[in-house]
């Protein structure tokens, strides 16, 4: 078998998966619509606002169903052409940002302490904005998980609100960012940002629908896939160059961290780009 009939193969695969998922996720819609239909006739007859509150909740989470499918079939579908293009990736993230009208979408999962454990991004505008709020460790995805509220900001805005980080949003041709918190079973796990060249984006009721979806159906839920089509980056080589850096000069893992991110700030680079310089030994660090 060549790598090249294998690679083919293994989309297939995924397109099938993900239809089949789409497929489920569109009986649940069906299952979800039913219950919020006898609900709302009870309502009706009975004037209880206990059915009002089952039909609205029914109607809410068949809504997350429909939202789960839609994203699936645009995988599938983006997978099939990519495959003829040769062209698979970041295809999830980019049909995350066509559902939500925006030219970029990240998604970012972070611990107790906001510390980015991993991310899945669109395109390299968004991956490289995701970058830069993990070496600076401030931004929207970082507030909207804090707040546990969207944070909505624009133009020059962007730079008041988060001095460097906002001036780097600029300078990759974003004027408007908005980031979404991730609710899961009463914690928040992440944020889903988007960002956009067009200056003053307006929040839209589809980016929390999205949100909702992503968190409740597709990180842990019947649609459940946490490494998002293979898409989602934990910064594994991040964490090794932390281990490396530290035996060597002697410091915590926490101040090694910290290191990596100021190299990779000071140079313009990616933190995986100045990792792998320190794993492959071909450059030094001092504490």
């Amino acid at each position: 078998m060549t790598a090249q009939s294998g690679s083919s193969d293994r989309a297939e695969g995924q397109v099938g998966a993900a239809l089949r998922r789409a497929g489920l996720a569109i009986e649940r819609v069906a299952r979800e619509v039913a219950c919020a239909e006898r609900h709302e006739r009870l309502a009706a007859e009975t004037g209880r606002d206990f059915h009002v509150t089952m039909a609205a909740t029914h109607r809410r989470v068949a809504e997350r169903h429909q939202i789960s499918a839609e994203l699936q079939k645009k995988y599938a579908y983006g997978l099939i052409d990519g495959v003829a293009e040769s062209n698979v990736q970041h295809l999830f993230m980019s049909a995350v940002a066509e559902t939500c009208g925006t030219s970029s979408a990240a998604l970012t999962l972070m611990g107790a302490d906001l510390t980015q454990l991993a991310l899945a991004a669109s395109d390299k505008l968004s991956r490289s904005a995701q970058d830069l709020e993990y070496v600076l460790d401030m931004g929207p995805a970082c507030d909207a998980v804090r707040s546990r509220r969207q944070v909505c900001v624009s133009g020059a805005t962007m730079e008041e609100r988060w001095p460097g980080y906002g001036a780097g949003l600029s300078q990759l041709g974003l004027a408007s960012v908005i980031a979404l918190p991730l609710k899961l079973q009463g914690d928040c796990v992440g944020a889903l940002t988007v960002f956009d060249s067009r200056p003053g984006l307006a929040p839209s009721g589809i980016f929390g629908k999205v949100a909702d979806a992503l968190a409740e159906s597709m990180l842990l839920g019947p649609d459940a896939d946490p490494d998002l089509y293979g898409e989602t980056d934990h910064r594994a080589v991040v964490h090794q160059a932390v281990g490396v850096l530290s035996e060597q000069i002697h410091c915590s893992l926490t101040d090694a961290l910290a290191l990596i991110k100021a190299r990779a700030f000071a140079r313009g680079e990616a933190p995986e780009s100045v990792a792998c310089q320190i794993v492959s030994g071909s450059l030094k660090l001092h504490y």
